[in-house]
């Protein structure tokens, strides 16, 4: 991994541990030389990490790669420290002990983020048009060819890339990123450090229609979408995804939801806090999904349901009834070979007559 900060802007290892929160650091064993307290510049792999990088170790087998390494410090397991403590000579590197060490890992590398974030430099682009309506917070950074649309509302330290639109009456939270090309339609409400990937599109109008015989046979005829979709904090919603605004209720994410690249997420519904959907799910309108679930890719999920909290769907599901009781579900049929896949499938069709022909036998 390319290294994050010019060493003369980052922090020895143990400032940057003081920087993050969460309190996972069992102890700090330094390393030998320069690396007793390393300055610490970027992350790498166990593999490719440099000398001023800090790297990490999730299984003992991944040894041999340690033995390896160039990083100057280290987080690992309490176990592998152990076996580290039993030949000092075979890790110069600082170790930075942890019962979780991608979980530290992880919070590292949103410390970077942010730095490297944080050291851009505050501008509005001189080709964005705003509404002399709309506040913006002096730390707010605002890309090329970005359209911000009456009364909107955008807090401290959020950054708005190229190409991105916002109507009318929109607010933003503190710190957070809309990548290029986002679309925002009227009245959406988005929490504190939510990231939103390009080509996402929230707050459109859902997909909402009655049957209107007087324009024509099979005619439909538009039911406005009035309400509007509440997102909370932390969230963060993956490239062309679209989130669709309520007909009259409005669409809800939860703080801490986490949606994948090309997600649709119809009207009405209410995502729970912390709950993750990988690439391609969709979910019909007015259906509510319980908090810290996860949905599997190109999984779908019919219309005004209820699924409770700790559900985990398997990738591929169809989901077409309420789940109330937490646990995994799967309903995905294992692939085959095509031939032997069509003489399941033969056999599936007739469990019907075979399940009242085997009831007639039992009765005889």
């Amino acid at each position: 991994m390319p290294v994050l900060l010019n060493p003369d802007r980052a922090p020895s290892l143990s400032e940057l541990l003081r920087a993050i929160p969460g309190g996972l650091v069992q102890k700090i064993v330094p390393g030998t030389g320069q690396w007793d307290n390393p300055v610490i510049s970027g992350i790498g792999s166990l593999a490719n990490a440099g000398s001023g990088e800090i790297s990490f170790i999730v299984h003992p087998k991944y040894l041999d790669q340690l033995a390896q390494t160039k990083a100057c410090a280290v987080i690992v397991l309490p176990e592998i420290d152990e076996q580290l403590s039993l030949d000092p000579g075979a890790a110069p590197f600082a170790r930075v002990v942890c019962k979780h060490p991608y979980l530290l890992y992880a919070r590292i590398a949103q410390w970077f983020d942010w730095a490297r974030q944080s050291a851009r430099e505050t501008a509005i682009h001189p080709t964005a048009v705003i509404d002399p309506s709309a506040v913006i917070a002096k730390s707010v950074t605002v890309g090329p060819h970005v359209v911000i649309g009456p009364r909107c509302k955008i807090d401290a330290m959020t950054q708005i890339a190229a190409g991105c639109v916002l109507g009318a009456d929109i607010e933003i939270g503190p710190s957070s990123l809309l990548h290029p090309r986002v679309s925002i339609y009227d009245g959406v409400k988005i929490g504190a450090r939510a990231i939103i990937h390009s080509g996402a599109v929230l707050g459109a109008d859902g997909f909402g229609f009655a049957p209107d015989p007087t324009l024509a046979r099979g005619a439909w005829g538009k039911i406005p979408q009035l309400g509007s979709l509440i997102i909370g904090n932390d969230v963060e919603i993956g490239a062309n995804t679209t989130v669709d605004r309520g007909a009259l209720e409005n669409t809800i994410l939860e703080d801490g939801v986490k949606l994948d690249n090309q997600i649709m997420i119809a009207h009405n519904c209410h995502i729970g806090a912390h709950t993750a959907m990988a690439a391609c799910v969709g979910v019909a309108g007015s259906t509510t999904i319980g908090a810290r679930c996860t949905i599997g890719g190109a999984s779908m999920i019919s219309g005004h349901l209820t699924i409770g909290d700790d559900v985990h769907v398997s990738g591929g599901t169809a989901i077409t009834a309420n789940v109330s009781k937490p646990g995994r579900y799967t309903g995905v049929f294992p692939f085959a070979e095509h031939v032997d896949w069509q003489k399941n499938a033969a056999v599936l069709q007739q469990l019907s007559s075979l399940r009242k022909r085997l009831r007639k036998l039992e009765k005889d």
